[in-house]
């Protein structure tokens, strides 16, 4: 009755597909963040770019490799 623990964290292909476009939706507003940013306010918003991006480029990672990503293991948020 116990399942196979590596086939419980493969995604299914349109899973997979939401998480690609989700993440590239990410990288790019993380990019978008940096080009229209306020000169005062520099290091926030390269901070901000870091953050949004690197979870972009994860989400991105994780869905090719099929794997659940960082922001879909934190499930639906209220």
């Amino acid at each position: 009755m116990s399942s196979d623990p590596s086939s419980r964290t493969r995604r299914s292909s349109s899973h997979r597909i939401v998480d690609l476009l989700f993440g590239t939706f990410l990288a790019v507003l993380a990019v978008a963040i940096l080009v229209w940013s306020d000169q005062s306010s520099v290091a926030g918003s390269i901070v901000a770019a870091l953050v949004v991006g690197g979870l972009g480029i994860e989400a991105i990672i994780c869905a090719m490799r099929g794997k659940r990503s960082l922001l879909a293991r934190i499930g639906p948020l209220p």
